[in-house]
């Protein structure tokens, strides 16, 4: 067995075939970067692969990091909890001060380690050899090592959890619950060794995801907060839902990484709701440097106020989903007619300014390198009713309900015109923040953002394989699983593809959900702030951030 070592100069089989398949304009230079870097290839050497020098430090912009001030930003501010079941990015943007990961994914899509220092991966990527960083230690004062990394994926692993969905990351680490016997070894102290029973090319990606932020052994499984051992430079000062969180450069901590981040004193995350408006004024009053993200008109509204904006190319998107839980979404005839009275294009013209790319009701998107291309959608409004009316349902009242956000609430408003138009009795119902998100998974007919994720096989893992906890369609098909599994041990992107055109094919065939579009997502910053482009992921790095 030959490893492929992080840093080395031997380069793994697949991404050398990684790089051809970029060269041949299969994958984009993005999904290169993820699936090379998380086979252990180093940044330099991956770019090097395709004869490109790796770009200077992003965060820098070619200038030297001033230490000191303070910065605010807009933000919602969510109830804590524990992090492996955290479902929204802004509860682990809040805590990353203090809560490192084992590795990070980066703007490019590549993937660098931090609490690791590298890895490497046997040639059919079934043996991933995870090295710790050394020096590290936690804020109270305990060396970090192999155990905490073997502590940390085996809670990840730990599916009596409820809501714990890095469960659904680790793939074939789970058995029965739980870690799979002889799946972690301890080589010494600073080295782990993963043994899967098959190849899974998320692995390594899935520790990258928020919820994979590590806490300490101690971590009663409560609130990040209220127990704010970490490994990261910052500490906790105020954290109150719904209004605002302060984090403050941690004075009794000697950071790992002392020189390269940690330059603010503190950051005040601010909870101005959901309305635009509230943002814009804030700005206009110098209340604070920079937006989350932004939608929509209010994108140049903050351009013009003197906050340019970062964009960022994405497979973050929204879908209107059908529980099949509830009747009659039960019903595919049903689910299939409602989609057909829906022009995606349309909805991502009214509800998001055509600001993004139309989706195929899939969740698979083109940047993803095992995107297989389908038939167009038939969008038929008059066979949509004729279909419901066949399925007995000719005068059901329908109710989509979503969250009050602007650009959510207009994308299921146009939804619903299109619905109504077709002939389909259909209402809305708008819910506060706070309201929708305590039920978010049990709607009947309901609206959720969804995250980008950086391999196409990763959401439909999360989201539509049975039963996991993050399966708000309720959707359970064996087949699907049985090539969801296939397509998760594919290196060839071209034998991936294969594999997804049938998985792509089942989800629109079953009606699962309607996903109108994919988003460009955007954020407004003040221009002394740096560092703080908009992160497709919706990552808030702040320990990267600077002010000049």
């Amino acid at each position: 067995m030959k490893d492929f070592h992080h840093g080395a100069t031997d380069v793994h089989p697949a991404a050398e075939m990684y790089a051809r398949e970029c060269a041949e304009g299969k994958l984009s230079r993005r999904e290169f970067l993820t699936r090379a870097t998380a086979l252990g290839l180093a940044v330099p050497t991956a770019y090097g692969l395709l004869g490109l020098s790796a770009p200077a430090k992003a965060d820098s912009h070619g200038m030297t990091p001033v230490m000191g001030g303070s910065l605010r930003m807009q933000m919602s501010v969510k109830a804590q909890r524990d992090p492996r079941t955290w479902d929204w990015s802004e509860l682990a943007n809040a805590c990353r001060g203090w809560l490192e990961y084992l590795v990070d994914y980066q703007r490019d899509g590549s993937l660098t380690p931090v609490l690791l220092e590298g890895w490497s991966v046997n040639e059919d990527a079934t043996i991933y050899t995870l090295n710790v960083r050394q020096g590290v230690t936690w804020n109270n004062g305990d060396m970090f090592n192999a155990d905490n990394v073997i502590d940390a994926i085996t809670r990840w692993c730990d599916e009596s959890v409820e809501g714990n969905s890095m469960a659904t990351r680790m793939g074939g680490l789970v058995e029965n619950g739980a870690v799979r016997e002889g799946g972690l070894e301890r080589v010494d102290d600073y080295t782990v060794r993963v043994h899967l029973p098959a190849p899974d090319i998320a692995l390594i990606v899935g520790m990258a995801d928020y919820p994979a932020a590590v806490v300490h052994p101690s971590f009663s499984s409560g609130d990040p907060v209220a127990e704010p051992i970490g490994t990261g430079p910052y500490r906790p000062v105020s954290y109150d839902p719904g209004i605002g969180a302060v984090v403050e450069r941690n004075p009794d901590h000697t950071w790992w990484n002392e020189g390269n981040g940690a330059y603010l004193d503190r950051i005040e995350f601010v909870d101005l709701g959901t309305d635009p408006a509230a943002w814009i004024a804030a700005a206009e009053a110098g209340e604070i440097d920079l937006n989350y993200q932004a939608q929509g008109d209010i994108i140049d509204i903050f351009d013009a106020i003197g906050m340019p904006r970062s964009e960022a190319i994405t497979a973050a998107t929204i879908c209107v989903r059908f529980n099949q839980d509830s009747e009659p979404y039960g019903n595919r005839d049903v689910r299939r007619a409602l989609q057909k009275a829906v022009n995606n294009a349309i909805v991502l013209e009214l509800g998001y300014n055509d600001l993004g790319e139309v989706a195929e009701n899939h969740h698979v998107c083109p940047i993803h390198p095992e995107y297989a291309q389908l038939a167009p959608l038939v969008v038929d409004p008059a066979a949509a009713m004729a279909e419901l009316t066949a399925a007995g349902h000719a005068g059901t009242e329908f109710e989509l309900i979503s969250i009050d956000e602007p650009w959510q609430a207009e994308t299921c408003d146009a939804v619903a015109a299109m619905m109504r138009d077709a002939g389909i009795n259909i209402t809305r119902t708008i819910l506060p923040s706070a309201t929708f998100w305590n039920d978010w998974a049990k709607y009947p007919f309901s609206a959720t953002e969804w995250n980008m994720r950086p391999l196409g096989v990763q959401v439909l893992n999360l989201a539509y394989r049975s039963g996991v906890p993050w399966n708000e369609t309720a959707f359970a098909n064996a087949e699907f699983d049985a090539l969801l599994d296939q397509a998760n041990g594919l290196a060839d992107a071209d034998a991936r593809r294969e594999v997804m055109a049938q998985i792509q094919t089942i989800m629109q065939e079953e009606g699962v959900v309607i996903q109108p579009y994919w988003r460009s997502l955007f954020r407004n910053a003040a221009p002394n702030v740096h560092g703080a482009e908009m992160h497709p992921t919706f990552v808030v790095d702040y320990v990267h951030y600077w002010k000049s």
